[in-house]
């Protein structure tokens, strides 16, 4: 028995001995490289960061992209400062007891006279759901009655309340309104009047046919399924129809040429950018309402621009993006098959800031490649942009943010979901009284089917969207930037016609109007019955539309909204024959229609109107 004289070595640094020989010791290992400690550190932020932003994403499906700390804070500076305020709770108090002494005065008189009395409270004037006759009958009229005096009392509660913020005030009482609206009596079986005389009159079969409703509506929701598009109003058969010729095609949009209808046309194209939240053709319908077709008649060359429906890979698109390769792609393509050294410009929404934005680059860089520009329910002043600014703030972006970064867009249903509960008695409650209790489909129409047609938005654009136009405001303040420099909206100084919409809830007609102060130039202001859309599908012939119209020179004196609302007429009709005369008193004198296309310039045509991307879902 031998001892050996040396320790064995480690076994990682011994290899194993062959038949008849002896191990060979391998050369040790390197030593693991250092990691710094600065490196560390950025790898758990990074992983931090996702972690928390996974986190919101999460949350954000189960509260529709609605921040919770942002509502915490709303809803904090209104208690808190409602309980520092013994005064306001006393004035509460005593309009409760006063409250409740009319509904008592109003049953008691109801039931003397027989059911027949005047109503202690008049719904507001958009609020529809108790206007049928059933509700003036026993005791259906003491139940609406009672809600709409309790919905008064929380709109008092909810404002005038000493120190909270005014953007607070407005997002506690606009909250308050919509969870009252989920408890109204016309939303359940058993307190609504016509949802009962409908089941007596069918036997029931209202309310199985509700189900079958609710049925299809949840099965789709669960698969994640779209909505169908309707059959009836299909893209290049019923709508958008108008005759024309996609001639480029780039990343972001197909620019479609119209064929012209009319022996001579005005030289100057007009480029129509509308806003890529939906899709273009709310502006060429049907024939008969198709604000393109119409515009092509009056011998207007017409080119009009139809938005990519991005994906998740187009998560990185920017405003710049849209811009560059979108309006100015497109302006370049039209001067260019035309000949013609300008154009008139249109913009629809945020197509409408989207084109501002680059109108006052254009302006700040000399190029002189605008005739006019017309923005219909555009805005570039965010100060005053509706119900949709209640909950824009740093808390809620940056949870917005997080749900976009997960997805690489905000999905369609996110955004129309946002838009519903602006008008949630219209939208979300009356169609589920009348789909589900009724047993009655909305009857389809052109503009029901382009609004379900809907589309994405990239998650960088959106991004900077709402930051630095909402949040920040920056275009109207001089501080949004364009290719490194800051751009100023009164380098604007071509004609401006804008067009606002009277009972617009995502760009109301007061903040339009600011046209008048942005913009160094002569603005002619319409503003015409309806809201976002149907205020702009406002066909010649179509009933109910009137409009007001007034023209105001560069230099003249300003007047407020309620001053020009006094100055301007009213008249009625349709506001697209004031704008069609308004382009070509801008136009120069008519000439031959230029080719359609031009492929000697790599503009050839490509394929018929509407298109493709038009068709993407």
């Amino acid at each position: 028995m031998t001892s050996p004289s040396k320790s064995p070595a480690p076994l990682s640094l011994v290899e194993p001995a062959a038949p008849g020989r002896r191990p060979r010791r391998r050369p040790p290992a390197p030593p693991a490289p250092e990691v710094a400690p600065e490196d560390v550190s950025h790898a758990a932020e990074a992983l931090g960061e996702v972690f928390d932003r996974s986190l919101h994403a999460l949350m954000a499906r189960a509260t529709m992209g609605l921040s919770p700390a942002a509502l915490l804070a709303i809803w904090s500076d209104w208690a808190v400062h409602l309980a520092a305020s013994p005064g306001k709770r006393m004035l509460l108090a005593e309009k409760a007891m006063r409250k409740t002494l009319r509904l008592q005065r109003y049953l008691a008189t109801c039931a003397m006279s027989g059911g027949r009395s005047e109503p202690c409270i008049e719904p507001l004037e958009h609020d529809r759901r108790f206007a049928a006759p059933g509700w003036h009958k026993p005791p259906y009229n003491l139940m609406h009655q009672a809600f709409l005096l309790t919905q008064q009392w929380w709109w008092n509660a909810t404002t005038g309340v000493r120190g909270v913020t005014p953007g607070h005030e407005a997002a506690i009482s606009f909250a308050a309104r919509q969870m009252l609206d989920v408890v109204s009596p016309a939303n359940f079986f058993w307190t609504n009047p016509e949802v009962l005389e409908k089941t007596r009159e069918t036997g029931g079969r209202n309310l199985l046919q509700g189900a079958r409703n609710w049925q299809e509506d949840f099965e789709r929701v669960i698969s994640g399924r779209p909505a169908p598009r309707d059959p009836a109003y299909t893209p290049g058969e019923q709508v958008a129809v108008t005759p024309g010729k996609v001639v480029l095609r780039t990343r972001l949009m197909e620019l479609i040429q119209y064929s012209p209808t009319t022996g001579t046309v005005h030289p100057e194209p007009v480029l129509i950018v509308p806003a890529w939240i939906m899709k273009y053709y709310i502006l060429d319908l049907r024939p008969e309402n198709s604000l393109i077709r119409h515009l092509v008649a009056r011998g207007h060359t017409v080119f009009a621009i139809s938005w990519l429906n991005p994906t998740s890979k187009d998560r990185d698109l920017g405003m710049d993006d849209y811009r560059e390769d979108g309006f100015l792609a497109a302006l370049e393509a039209a001067l260019e098959i035309t000949g013609a050294r300008q154009a008139h410009a249109a913009g629809y929404c945020l197509g409408g800031t989207l084109l501002t934005i680059a109108a006052a680059a254009m302006a700040r860089d000399g190029d002189e490649r605008l005739a006019s520009m017309t923005l219909l329910a555009a805005q570039a002043d965010f100060s005053e942009a509706g119900e949709l600014m209640l909950f824009i703030n740093d808390s809620q972006i940056a949870f917005l943010e997080d749900m976009m970064w997960e997805q690489g867009v905000l999905e369609s249903a996110q955004m129309a979901g946002a838009f519903q509960i602006l008008r949630s008695n219209d939208l979300v409650w009356s169609r589920i009284t009348r789909e589900y209790l009724m047993g009655e489909r909305a009857p389809s129409s052109d503009l029901m089917a382009w609004n379900a047609d809907a589309t994405r938005m990239p998650y960088r654009m959106h991004s900077e969207y709402l930051r630095r136009l909402f949040l920040e405001n920056s275009l109207s303040a001089g501080r949004y930037e364009v290719d490194g420099a800051a751009v100023a909206l009164s380098d604007i100084r071509v004609p401006v016609f804008a067009v606002g919409t009277e009972t617009d809830h995502v760009a109301p007609w007061r903040s339009v109007y600011k046209a008048h102060l942005l913009f160094d130039a002569d603005v002619t202001f319409a503003l015409t019955s309806g809201g976002h859309n149907a205020g702009i599908v406002s066909e010649p012939g179509h009933p109910h539309r009137r409009f007001r119209l007034l023209s105001t020179a560069a230099h003249d004196p300003w007047r407020t909204p309620d001053q020009w609302l006094e100055a301007a007429e009213m008249q009625e009709g349709s506001w697209w024959p004031a704008w069609f005369d308004w382009l070509a008193e801008r136009s120069a004198p008519r000439v031959a229609p230029p080719p359609m296309g031009r492929p000697e310039a790599d503009l050839p045509p490509l394929c018929d109107a509407p298109g493709t991307y038009v068709l993407q879902t």
